[in-house]
């Protein structure tokens, strides 16, 4: 009596016969041996079980009514594609031609009615050894086919012919096709012209022991073709391997047209970039030219006076201006728009025109000061403001008077350099109120000869070495002190160079002596 085998038990076995006690018999051995039995009495039946049940293996009779085993067996064939069941005819026609006809309908084994059940538990216990094994390879193949289809670029398996024969899911996305439509087309349909053309003799040559250009080189860039006929910029590597004799070679190739796209936006944005950078420096330089026009002006080259001016950027928004007035004075202003930049040497720009124009005309010092402060607050925006030194220095009287606005203290130097004076701002910037009695008082100061008077912004008093220590007067009054008249102006500079080492002042510096 048949017993329960470890190696059948579990299958699922159709018994396909169109008589009713072939397939009692069969269905009581069966299920002795631990399988799961399903009937059917002729070949439609059988092959709408098999779409119903999908069994692991079927007993499959020849001659029945309906339809035969034959046009069964080809038909559950068809339905079952790669996955193999394996089919075994039991029959009373032994001839050589019926077993010859059973296989080439897709019979994977014979076995004469009646049947010898222990000639079939035998096959069936090798068929279903061969099954286990047939199914570890298909879970391996699976297993392979999800971590290739789950990667991120195209995986593409061709012969030495050039011939494919697989490819990944990733390939639809990249080119197009399903994989199933590759395989058996020559791997140059993914390419455009001339590759197209060339790469049968490419592969051909390399075979043949050519040179390498591809196969086995470092990763490298080409344009694939996509099925609607766009091109697809690519990066491949192509490595070869050898398989039962024959060479294979894999191609992976990574779809990279994003990656093409933003270094082509990032290059278009860097002309964009250069050409406003361009636009900007050739503005600024109209812009510098204007304004070192309007700042070089005669008066500037007066023996007496002494300035400098550093500016923080590109252009400065401290000015220093100088003129003689008909009767003879020479007056000078140095001004400190808000902020630096382009828009304080901007801001600065109508208090140099308004100055230059006033000086000449020979306004007294008082009415520079209201009708600058007038054209500011008529044409800058709020906000906007200039904080301002205007002095007026009559040689005949060793006289000079005194406007200051918002800037550090205004300083008398004795001949020897010693400090005589500090003299504060006694108004507010110039553009930010309207010119009452008290904006235009006026400070008169004795100069005697050989002092000097010393005006300043605060970007030379505040520059702030890396500790963040300001310049201050102190380091001011000690260069000027130690120091002859010609050089003091070098010896400031000196001064203010040391203190900050590497660090750039963060405003504009500048500095007006005016020898008395």
């Amino acid at each position: 009596m048949a017993q329960a085998d470890d190696t059948i038990a579990g299958l699922k076995v159709l018994v396909v016969d169109d008589t009713a006690t072939n397939r009692q018999l069969l269905q009581v051995f069966l299920r002795k041996l631990g399988c799961n039995v399903l009937t059917a009495e002729n070949g439609a039946l059988a092959v709408e079980a098999f779409q119903r049940e999908s069994p692991d293996l079927i007993l499959m009779d020849v001659m029945m009514p309906v339809m035969d085993g034959y046009e069964a067996t080809r038909r559950i064939k068809a339905l079952a594609g790669t996955q193999w069941v394996p089919i075994v005819f039991l029959s009373a026609l032994d001839k050589d031609e019926n077993l010859v006809a059973g296989l080439e309908a897709g019979g994977d084994d014979y076995l004469a009615k009646p049947v010898n059940f222990v000639v079939l538990n035998a096959k069936l216990r090798s068929l279903a050894r061969t099954l286990v094994l047939q199914r570890s390879l298909d879970e391996t193949r699976r297993h392979s086919e999800a971590i290739t289809d789950n990667i991120a670029d195209c995986v593409i398996t061709v012969d030495e012919h050039g011939m494919v024969l697989s490819a990944n899911a990733v390939v639809m996305i990249v080119f197009g096709y399903a994989p199933e439509e590759l395989v058996g087309q020559n791997i140059s349909t993914l390419m455009p012209e001339p590759d197209r053309s060339a790469h049968d003799g490419y592969v051909r040559s390399y075979v043949r022991g050519g040179m390498p250009t591809i196969i086995g080189m470092p990763q490298r860039q080409l344009t694939g073709l996509h099925r609607d006929g766009s091109l697809v910029p690519l990066e491949i590597t192509v490595t070869e391997m050898r398989f039962d004799g024959s060479r294979h070679f894999v191609g992976i190739l990574r779809d990279i047209r994003e990656r093409v796209a933003a270094e082509k936006a990032a290059r278009e944005h860097a002309i964009t970039l250069q050409r406003y950078h361009d636009d900007r420096e050739a503005e600024n330089a109209l812009a510098g030219k204007i304004m070192h026009r309007l700042l070089l002006r005669q008066g500037l080259s007066d023996p007496r006076l002494h300035h400098w001016v550093e500016p923080a950027t590109d252009f400065s928004g401290d000015v220093i201006a100088a003129g003689r007035a008909p009767d003879g004075r020479v007056c000078a202003m140095l001004a400190d728009a808000t902020g630096h930049g382009l828009a304080a040497a901007i801001s600065a720009l109508p208090v140099l025109t308004s100055f230059y124009s006033l000086v000449e005309h020979g306004y007294p010092l008082g009415y520079i000061a209201y009708e600058i402060n007038r054209q500011l607050l008529a044409f800058m925006p709020t906000g906007r403001f200039v904080a301002a030194s205007l002095v007026c220095f009559d040689e005949t009287k060793q006289m000079a008077e005194l406007w200051l606005g918002g800037m550090p203290d205004l300083l008398l130097i004795e001949p020897d350099g010693t400090l005589h004076r500090h003299i504060a701002s006694a108004h507010p910037p110039l553009g930010i109120i309207e010119f009452d009695e008290d904006m235009a008082g006026i400070e008169r100061v004795a100069c005697p000869s050989g002092s000097q008077l010393v005006l300043i912004s605060d970007g030379l008093i505040e520059a702030a070495d890396a500790g963040g220590e300001s310049f201050g007067f102190e380091r001011l009054k000690r260069a000027l002190s130690s120091t002859p008249v010609p050089n003091r102006l070098d010896a400031v500079r000196n001064a203010l160079d040391a203190h900050m080492g590497s660090v750039s002042p963060h405003d504009d510096v500048s500095i007006l002596l005016i020898d008395c």
